[in-house]
């Protein structure tokens, strides 16, 4: 529990603080330092197995010091010490329910060596193996906070982190025990302690399912959810006891090893910030309750207080630190913890009494699966995604893979499994909670844009998202911006076919929008280059799309689409002679077209980040062919993608794109430019990695290509001005638009590049850089927002 001390509630990961990261990061990236010599082991007359004292061991909470824990448990192995019973709170409780479940120290490192711990506590999900639906909003809300809405009120999440992966990991990992034991008939009887939500009561957890129980005492308020236990709400076992002598003594330890790894007090001159002042609050009264602890230890017992003001609660990749310095503090204790030590032969008496059998037999057979569900998804949605049936073998690693899908659907708050022995019957439980702040969500995005000249652009997204509507998974799903240059929404629905196979139907209306300065296409283009005019452009459509997934890659939809687009000059045009002097003032005509059209769609999105990507791919591409009168129709199509790859700290992304008119009526030298098309307002260029040096949207015509090449450096600061994870970056950028399809990719290109620094903030990626172009074409920039 002592990691609380020195949590924050800021924001600061895809969404979680690093400082939180180091919770289980920590444990993930365990080192395996081999300790230079063997320990000396006391000469002395070592007692017998039948006449030793009973040991328990107490483990304490410590966020990122957890890797002592680590070092101490490989140190009294290496003396011969043994372990009768283990107590502990929080990532105590972990390490200690693991190594009481049969893992001892050298497999628990091997196994921790082979999975990325901090992605799995976290509940990180490869973007790959998410529905294209959470990919998609995943990449159009970088603000990675959903609120939910439910009887007439907003709510947010009881955690951060429901801790999905987290609990399917612990389950396989402890595989071979029941969900309804006595943590008694472990190898090393061991419990837990953890707090009571609703009164605040410490609660022993001595009996169940080990991997709740485990899950439960680490449960940071704020951070992870509360999880339920035989209808109990708990929460961090650190509240109450961070270190549980008492709970050791109870279990019948004639001798404690308790290993306290809490965080330490900061002076008062380094604590900057009211979170500072909350974190050192909450430290004071976890040290009181360990005090109070401590004050129960007798002569005999052992207290091993590794030295780890080096390693903070966010110092995760000082992890070998932590591991030595546990094993030296356990030498430091090597008079006492000699006394404790058993002859070779004892020892391998003690550690075959020990050895983890499990009570599940290998191969044990499902006889009953029994799902409950709460909220609006059926029992048959959850039975529909599962690859098990009643006879089956028991394969929990298998299993949770099913779970796991079912929780990256986004629609289950936890789905927990659990395999119980009822009278020689192996009942399996599936426990599918649907997400307890709301069954309507909201989510959220920004973005801004400038260049310091005075001119600039901000917009704010808000997502509605209504699942299960009815029994057969109708959603609701509506869109809108709101910014100086752009107003948009977006309303549809979405009925699923054949549920499992992912296809679907969606009836969806829009309207847009959209302001946008318009420069002269006849001069070059330099600093001092103003738009002589601006264009609001006005589209409303109205269609239906046949959704067809394309495994987890992507998707396609196909559909057709009624488009009504309006184009409006906002200010006057001043005529002039062969001298320059005025003539006339003449406003513009307003633009108009309307048609029915044929539409597809196609997106694949394999980025793992959508915001700094570092591998995978991206591709989006449209192509609308216009069915109206011969005279009005137009076709247009375009595609842009980016591929991204890293070696090491250097990670280099390329973005193409391209867009034009097809067809009959597509303006051409023949036509004179005339496509029929009326309103279509074409393509633009200009703006942050849009040709960066230029301004937004200065460049507008009816065919594009853009290409671009970036170079991202990654600082490997945890924070840089409240960025997370900052980079520094190079881009390299060449495009151009033309009117005419004859033009179409010949003749110069506009270039421009930048250097900037940037990184995630709370509210969006965000970028600060220079660009500079051919013609002494330059500015400074500031964007908030994606880039692509």
């Amino acid at each position: 529990m002592a990691f609380l001390t020195a949590f924050s509630l800021r924001r600061h990961g895809p969404r979680l603080p690093a400082a939180v990261l180091a919770l289980f990061v920590a444990l993930a990236t365990l080192p395996f330092i081999a300790y230079g010599q063997t320990a000396a082991v006391s000469t002395q007359p070592q007692r017998p197995e039948s006449t030793r004292p009973r040991i328990g061991l107490v483990l304490s909470g410590g966020g990122a010091r957890g890797y002592a824990h680590i070092g101490v448990l490989r140190m009294l192995e290496r003396m011969r010490v043994p372990v009768d019973v283990i107590a502990g709170t929080s990532m105590g409780a972990v390490v200690g329910g693991l190594y009481a479940s049969g893992l001892r120290a050298d497999e628990l490192e091997a196994r921790l060596s082979q999975v990325n711990l901090s992605d799995i506590a976290f509940d990180r999900n490869e973007r790959a193996k998410l529905p294209q639906s959470l990919r998609e909003d995943d990449f159009q809300y970088p603000i990675g906070l959903s609120a939910g809405y439910a009887d007439g009120n907003l709510r947010l999440p009881a955690g951060l982190v429901q801790g999905n992966r987290l609990l399917a990991l612990l389950k396989n990992w402890t595989a071979q025990w029941p969900d309804n034991i006595s943590f008694a008939s472990l190898p090393i009887p061991f419990k837990a302690m953890a707090t009571d939500l609703a009164t605040g009561d410490a609660v022993v957890l001595d009996h169940g399912s080990l991997p709740m129980a485990m899950r439960a005492s680490m449960a940071v308020p704020g951070l992870f959810a509360p999880i339920e236990v035989e209808g109990r709400t708990l929460v961090d076992g650190g509240l109450v006891s961070n270190l549980p002598v008492q709970l050791a003594r109870d279990m019948g330890a004639d001798v404690i090893v308790a290993v306290n790894i809490g965080t330490d007090l900061q002076r008062p001159a380094d604590l900057a910030s009211p979170a500072a002042v909350t974190q050192q609050m909450i430290t004071i009264l976890v040290g009181q309750n360990v005090r109070a602890q401590k004050a129960l230890l007798r002569g005999q017992d052992v207290l091993i207080e590794p030295q780890l003001s080096e390693l903070s609660f966010t110092d995760f990749a000082k992890g070998p630190q932590g591991v030595l310095q546990g094993e030296k503090a356990a030498e430091g204790a090597m008079a006492k913890l000699a006394a404790l030590s058993l002859s070779p032969q004892a020892y391998a008496t003690y550690r075959a009494a020990h050895t983890p059998h499990g009570v599940l037999a290998e191969g044990a057979r499902i006889d009953v699966i029994d799902v409950t569900t709460s909220g609006r998804v059926p029992v048959a949605r959850v039975r529909q995604m599962l690859n098990v049936h009643e006879g089956d073998t028991y394969n929990a690693e298998a299993l949770n893979r099913d779970l796991s899908a079912l929780s990256t659907t986004g629609d289950f708050e936890s789905v927990t499994q659990r395999l119980v022995d009822e009278n020689g019957v192996h009942v399996l439980k599936i426990d599918a909670h649907e997400k307890s702040w709301g069954n309507q969500f909201f989510l959220f995005g920004m973005g801004m844009s400038t260049n310091f000249d005075g001119r600039g652009a901000f917009n704010v997204n808000l997502g509605h998202r209504y699942p299960w509507l009815t029994q057969n998974g109708l959603e609701w799903r509506n869109d809108i911006v709101l910014g100086s240059n752009r107003a948009s929404l977006h309303t549809e629905l979405r009925q699923p076919l054949w549920q499992a196979q992912g296809f679907y139907v969606a009836p969806y209306a829009e309207y847009s929008r959209r302001r946008s300065d318009f420069y002269t296409d006849d001069q070059a283009p330099t600093r001092d280059s103003k738009p002589f005019n601006n264009l609001t452009i006005e589209t409303a459509r109205s269609g239906v799309d046949l959704g067809i997934p394309l495994g987890r890659k992507g998707e396609l939809r196909l559909g057709a689409n009624y488009v009504t687009k309006k184009a409006t000059f906002n200010y006057l045009v001043l005529e002039t002679d062969a001298s320059g002097n005025p003539v006339n003032v003449t406003s513009l005509p307003d633009l108009r077209v309307s048609q029915p059209a044929f539409r597809a769609q196609l997106t694949l999105d394999q980025l793992d980040d959508p915001l700094f990507p570092r591998s995978g791919y991206y591709l989006f591409s449209s192509v609308e062919a216009g069915f109206g009168s011969q005279e009005k129709k137009y076709n247009t199509a375009q595609a842009k993608g980016l591929w991204a790859t890293s070696y090491g700290r250097h990670t280099f992304n390329v973005a193409l794109e391209g867009a034009g008119q097809f067809g009959a009526n597509s303006p051409t030298r023949e036509n004179g430019g005339n496509s029929g098309s009326g309103a279509n307002e074409g393509f633009f260029l200009g703006g942050f990695q849009h040709l960066s040096a230029y301004a937004q949207d200065q460049f507008n015509g009816q065919y594009l290509l853009y290409g671009r090449l970036t170079y991202l450096y990654d600082l490997r600061i945890d924070d840089l001005l409240g960025l997370r994870a900052p980079v520094v970056g190079l881009s390299a950028e060449a495009g151009n638009v033309w009117q005419l399809r004859n033009n179409f990719g010949s003749g110069g290109y506009l270039k421009s590049g930048s250097v900037f620094v940037g990184g995630n903030s709370p509210i969006g990626p965000l970028y600060f850089g220079f660009a500079a172009a051919p013609q002494g074409v330059w500015n400074f920039y500031l964007q908030l927002g994606r880039v692509f």
